[in-house]
C-alpha cells in the first residue's frame, strides 16, 4: 500500500523545477506557471499556466511535466490542465493607455505580396486558440480587411466611442467601414496620422491579448504614425521569393529598425505551387525569404505555398484557416501564427517593462 504522506508539495514542485519552458528557457516553477496544485494520496493534479493559448510547444511542456511528476515515488496518476495568461510587454498603448497587451505589425515593402492575407489569418488563428484578438486595418489607401473578414458594417456606435466589428472571433476596425468602396482617399500625412490615432483612442477595443495591425505597403507615413501613437511589440515582414520583392521588403525591415520596433522575422508568401503530380513549381523563384532573413540577422518564420483557396477565402470573407483548416496553406499559416505567439511571449519576457504573468489580471 502506498504511504499517502510520501508525495509532498515540495517533491512535486522540485520535480517541476527541472522542466524548462522551451521558448523562455526557464523552468516552470521560476516562471510561476504551476497553479492549483492538488495532492490526494498518490493522485497529483495541477494547472500549467502557459504564456499564450497558441503555444506551439504545449504538448512538449505537458509531456515533460507529466513525466517529471510521475517519476516521484508514490505518484500513481498525474492530471494536468493547460491554461494560458498572455503576458504584456508593459508598454502603454494609445492616448488612453489602452488595455492591449501586445501589438503586432504586419508590413511589406510593396503591395500584392499577401500582407493582408497573413494579417487576417494570423489574427484568426490566434483567436481560434482562445486568445482575445483585435485586427486594425491601417492600410488606409487600400482597406481590404472588411472584405476578407466578410463584414460590411460596424455595429451601432456608443455615446463616446465606436464599437469594432467582429468576425471569426476577431474584433476589427477599418477605414473601409466609413467610405464608399470606390471612394479614393487622397490624404496627406496629418490626416492619416489623425485617423490612426482615432482608430486607437475612439474605438472600444476592450482588453486584448493581441492587436494585429495591417500596415499599408511601403515605408510611408502610416508606419511612422502607428509607431508614434502606439508602441509595438514587434513586426513581421512579408515578401515573395523574387528579387524585386526582396529589395522592397528589405526597406520595410529597415523601417522597423529605424523606428526601434523589434522584428519578429520574415515570412515568404507564394513560395511554391504544388502540382498534381506532387512536384513543386517555383513560380516566383526560391529561397529569397530565407536569404533576406539571414542577411538581415532576423528569424525566417515560414513559407506559405500558393493555393487558390486563399484567394477564394479572401473574396468570400472566410479566411482559409477557417474554410479549409487542414490544407497545406492553412497548416503553414497556423505554424507561423504559433511561432509569432511564442516570439511575442519571449519579447515580453525580455522587455525591461515586462509584467510577470503573476501580475496580469
Amino acid at each position: 500500500m502506498v504511504n499517502v504522506n510520501t508525495v509532498s508539495k515540495e517533491a512535486v514542485m522540485g520535480a517541476l523545477s527541472q522542466v524548462q519552458e522551451p521558448e523562455l528557457h526557464q523552468d516552470l516553477v521560476s516562471l510561476n506557471m504551476i497553479r492549483d496544485l492538488n495532492i490526494n494520496g498518490g493522485e497529483v493534479g495541477f494547472t500549467v499556466m502557459l504564456t499564450t493559448p497558441a503555444c506551439p510547444l504545449r504538448d512538449q511542456i505537458e509531456r515533460e511535466a507529466r513525466e517529471a511528476v510521475a517519476a516521484i515515488p508514490g505518484v500513481e496518476s498525474v492530471v494536468i490542465k493547460l491554461d494560458a495568461n498572455v503576458p504584456t510587454d508593459g508598454r502603454q498603448r494609445g492616448l488612453l493607455k489602452l488595455p492591449i497587451r501586445n501589438a503586432i505589425a504586419v508590413a511589406s515593402g510593396k503591395g500584392g505580396v499577401g500582407k493582408s492575407t497573413l494579417a487576417v489569418n494570423l489574427a484568426v488563428v490566434l483567436a481560434k486558440s482562445g486568445a482575445r484578438v483585435g485586427l486594425l486595418d491601417a492600410d488606409i489607401y487600400g482597406p481590404n480587411i472588411p472584405t476578407m473578414m466578410g463584414v460590411e458594417h460596424l455595429p451601432p456606435a456608443g455615446e463616446d466611442k465606436l464599437f469594432p466589428a467582429e468576425a471569426h472571433g476577431v474584433k476589427l476596425m477599418s477605414i473601409g467601414f466609413m467610405v464608399k468602396a470606390d471612394q479614393p482617399l487622397i490624404w496627406r500625412g496629418p490626416m492619416l496620422h489623425s485617423a490612426i490615432r482615432q482608430f486607437l483612442s475612439d474605438v472600444e477595443w476592450g482588453e486584448l491579448d493581441y492587436l494585429v495591425v495591417d500596415l499599408p505597403p511601403g515605408t510611408g507615413d502610416a508606419g511612422l504614425s502607428l509607431a508614434q501613437s502606439m508602441p509595438l511589440s514587434g513586426g513581421l515582414i512579408v515578401t515573395l521569393p523574387q528579387q524585386v520583392s526582396l529589395d522592397d521588403a528589405r526597406r520595410g525591415l529597415e523601417m522597423f529598425r529605424q523606428m526601434n520596433v523589434p522584428i519578429f522575422g520574415v515570412v515568404e508568401n507564394m513560395s511554391y505551387l504544388e502540382l498534381p503530380d506532387g512536384t513543386r513549381m517555383d513560380v516566383f523563384g526560391s529561397g529569397g525569404g530565407e536569404k533576406l532573413a539571414q542577411e538581415s540577422g532576423v528569424p525566417f518564420i515560414g513559407a506559405i505555398p500558393m493555393d487558390p483557396s486563399v484567394r477564394e477565402g479572401g473574396d468570400n470573407g472566410v479566411p482559409v484557416t477557417v474554410s479549409d483548416p487542414d490544407s497545406p496553406v492553412s497548416k503553414a499559416l497556423n505554424s507561423i501564427a504559433l511561432d509569432v505567439a511564442a516570439k511575442v511571449s519571449v519579447a515580453a519576457m525580455q522587455s525591461n517593462d515586462f509584467v510577470p504573468i503573476t501580475m496580469v489580471g
